[in-house]
């Protein structure tokens, strides 16, 4: 958490301010990596990162805010990750030159690895050649073998080539990272309710929270919140693969347009069949990984200033295949192909 977020973020955004301690003989104006320096060009970096907001996927619990105003008054971690591993490198292209930006690349590309709940041995590959790579160019590139520059090459510079091997002993690094501390540390608090003794109750509810977890571990069936959570929302429709209809849905159904219609009997050859063809609009698709997108048909109602686009998703139709080999619903096949074509219409 602390790493890959405060301890690395810190680091490149004061080379690239050029706001980090410069030693004699070393010149500010040889750095050619100090690229947000100017206060014009940062002021329109912390507008991009607040104009991403209304493109981000609702499951982002808090998007970044502006940078360039918060970066030292509450800026929280999620919003350092969300911005260094998310943004950047999109925000960045073309600003940094070529060889800073593929090096920034590399700690992307193998922390976004080291954040996985599931890290295969493949990824674990490949995370460590894109850390060590990043880590050995940073020198060159940064220090340039100057010992003036020997204080760029922090210790979290280091720390990051040791990461893909506590995986092998430890584990996939969000399982023991601070986040689930501080987050069980918040909910033990908020069940405090003798504040007479406050810490004494707090271990108590620790000691109950483990009971509790070891009994619903042997017995999942005693986990009452899960079981909630894995019931379809009422008036929803399961169409199977993990992907569910959410309400609100049209109240009648309406014709498709002559272009929908030619794809949809393009995708369907076997299966629809006739010229008018008139399908429901639901708002919202609950995907495999528990997400939400959303429509166009209702989004598109709302204000930019209020949306949270939840686009964000990658759609494969080899589902929609399989279903229809499979003698699916038509009008199952309807609801979601009409979905995907008003979303990306």
């Amino acid at each position: 958490m602390h790493l890959a977020t405060l301890n690395i973020l810190d680091l490149m955004i004061s080379l690239w301010r050029r706001t980090i301690d410069c030693t004699k003989p070393d010149d500010r104006s040889t750095w050619t990596w100090a690229v947000l320096q100017r206060r014009d060009v940062w002021q329109e970096h912390g507008s991009a990162v607040t104009g991403a907001l209304h493109y981000l996927p609702s499951s982002f619990d808090r998007p970044p805010c502006n940078i360039a105003e918060k970066l030292t008054s509450g800026y929280k971690a999620w919003e350092f990750l969300l911005y260094l591993y998310g943004l950047g490198p999109r925000l960045l292209y073309n600003i940094l030159l070529d060889q800073y930006y593929t090096n920034y690349c590399k700690l992307v590309h193998g922390v976004c690895l080291m954040n996985q709940h599931r890290i295969t041995h493949d990824n674990l590959r490949q995370a460590y050649l894109a850390l060590t790579s990043f880590t050995q160019e940073f020198e060159m590139i940064y220090c340039q073998c100057l010992a003036t520059r020997i204080h760029f090459v922090r210790p979290c510079i280091h720390s990051l080539v040791h990461l893909p091997h506590e995986v092998i002993c430890l584990g996939p690094p969000i399982c023991s990272l601070q986040w689930i501390l501080e987050r069980t540390i918040g909910n033990l608090g908020e069940e405090i309710k003798q504040h007479s003794n406050p810490f004494a109750n707090l271990s108590q509810r620790g000691i109950r929270r483990v009971h509790a977890n070891a009994l619903m571990a042997m017995m999942p069936d005693l986990d009452l919140e899960r079981t909630t959570k894995e019931a379809l929302p009422r008036s929803s429709r399961d169409v199977g693969g993990g992907y569910v209809l959410l309400r609100p849905r049209e109240e009648a159904p309406r014709a498709l347009r002559d272009c929908e219609t030619a794809a949809l009997q393009d995708f369907l050859p076997t299966t629809l069949i006739g010229d008018q063809i008139c399908v429901h609009r639901w708002v919202k698709l609950r995907i495999p990984t528990g997400q939400n997108c959303y429509s166009a048909w209702k989004e598109k109602e709302k204000p930019l200033e209020k949306r949270r686009t939840a686009c964000n998703v990658k759609v494969s139709h080899l589902f929609l295949q399989a279903r229809a080999h499979e003698c699916a619903p038509v009008a199952d096949l309807c609801h979601i192909r009409y979905l995907l074509m008003m979303k990306y219409e």
